[in-house]
């Protein structure tokens, strides 16, 4: 399996109200008052670092994403820190999961920069396609709901043909129109990086991954066990497609938190969970559910399979245990490294994913406690979960050709 340290660079130092004055998280919360740039630069520099330092410490890939006016997570482009990351010498894969396509006017600008870290990286690009969130495409850029999933389609198709079309070509579509599209530079790998899919519960989603053969990623904070049903529905698809049981047709993003022992770890990171899923995921419904951004279809499956909101499934996280994190919601696996090694095992068997992103840095958690808790995944967690797919011989189609951390290990013990 294939684990990828995954940053979500939200803003650090929210008040401990912040809940309870103000509107969201996302598209409204006052910068002048809440964001302080001096702030964000320590932040950021934090965040390269916390990048850099699980590169030196073996994790498979390094994974970054992409959200606008938010304390949740502001790396608003991912490919500047993806270019930071470039050009370090390394064979740990670049997962940018990633870009979001309806965000770009035009979506050539995506084709290219991916283009160029691809080549700036020497073929460790993972070329993330998110249709993104609401609260992005809707809230802070003005998309009309009802063409987000359009636009997403058509800069799909636009982008796959300036990589692997020889030649300069028109494009005339409904929302680009471009007279001469001629890409310089073509991606290092050919025909192009490895296209990874994002999603949060849209089965529209699944059904594009298995219709074009690319990795599906649900990204929840509801744990893996909630994430049972989404992920044995996208395995159906698969199924009905045709295609077989690879477990790296998948991957779930899970936070995980360890220390010595599991009292250790409640007493290390249990305010930095109640911080993150009070403020981080307080996002009110008429942001997070916008009518027309899920298609009829989505909306019926997520009503009929009782899907939880995007703030998670504790109704005051503000006030809930180490328990209700762990335990009686199974949303955070943490503990000592027996224990989270254990369970990070069951998890990935259970929805059958070849590609963990592995949230290790909290929110409000500051750079020391970061550290800890990567460098303690690292040496006690990590080894365990490199074979788990091994016995059974599945190869990982859909990583880079330039990333090649740790093959020889792995083929070694698969012999």
């Amino acid at each position: 399996m294939k684990t990828i340290w995954f940053h979500m660079q939200g803003y650090r130092d929210l008040p401990d109200d912040f809940h309870k004055r103000y509107e969201s998280v996302w598209v409204t919360p006052p910068t002048d008052e809440l964001c302080d740039p001096a702030m964000v630069a320590k932040y950021l520099r934090w965040n390269v670092e916390e990048l850099e330092e699980a590169d030196d410490l073996g994790f498979d890939g390094l994974g970054i994403n992409e959200h606008h006016q938010n304390a949740y997570g502001f790396p608003v482009s991912p490919n500047l820190i993806a270019s930071i990351l470039a050009r370090r010498q390394s064979d740990a894969a670049l997962v940018v999961l990633g870009n979001t396509l309806p965000l770009y006017n035009p979506p050539m600008r995506v084709a290219e920069e991916f283009a160029l870290l691809d080549c700036l990286s020497g073929g460790r690009l993972v070329a993330g396609f998110p249709v993104g969130s609401p609260m992005d495409t809707v809230g802070c850029y003005g998309i009309p709901p009802t063409q987000v999933r359009p636009r997403y389609y058509e800069a799909h198709d636009l982008i796959k043909k300036a990589w692997t079309t020889k030649g300069t070509f028109p494009f005339n579509g409904q929302f680009t129109k471009l007279r001469y599209v001629n890409m310089w530079p073509k991606p290092l790998q050919q025909p192009h990086p490895p296209i990874w899919l994002a999603g949060g519960g849209s089965v529209e989603t699944w059904k594009f991954a298995a219709d074009n053969n690319y990795t599906y990623n649900y990204l929840s904070f509801n744990g893996h066990a909630a994430a049972k049903g989404m992920m044995d529905a996208y395995w159906q698809q698969v199924e009905q497609a045709g295609l077989d049981d690879n477990p790296y047709r998948a991957g779930f993003a899970q936070l995980v938190v360890v220390a010595d022992t599991d009292a250790m770890a409640e007493k290390l990171y249990l305010k930095h969970l109640q911080n993150f899923y009070s403020k981080s995921l307080h996002i009110p419904a008429h942001q997070a559910a916008i009518p027309g951004f899920m298609t009829k279809k989505s909306v019926e499956y997520n009503l009929r399979k009782g899907a939880k909101s995007f703030s998670g499934l504790i109704a005051d996280p503000y006030n809930a245990t180490w328990k209700d994190f762990t335990e009686t919601n199974k949303i955070v696996i943490g503990g000592s490294p027996e224990t989270v090694a254990t369970q990070l095992e069951e998890a990935a068997r259970n929805l059958r994913i070849g590609h963990l992103m592995v949230i290790l840095q909290i929110q409000s958690m500051d750079r020391e406690l970061t550290s800890y808790n990567t460098r303690l995944f690292a040496d006690k967690v990590l080894p365990r979960l490199r074979n788990i797919w091994d016995k059974e011989g599945y190869k990982d189609h859909w990583w880079p050709a330039g990333a090649t951390r740790n093959q020889v290990v792995q083929k070694e013990a698969a012999e």
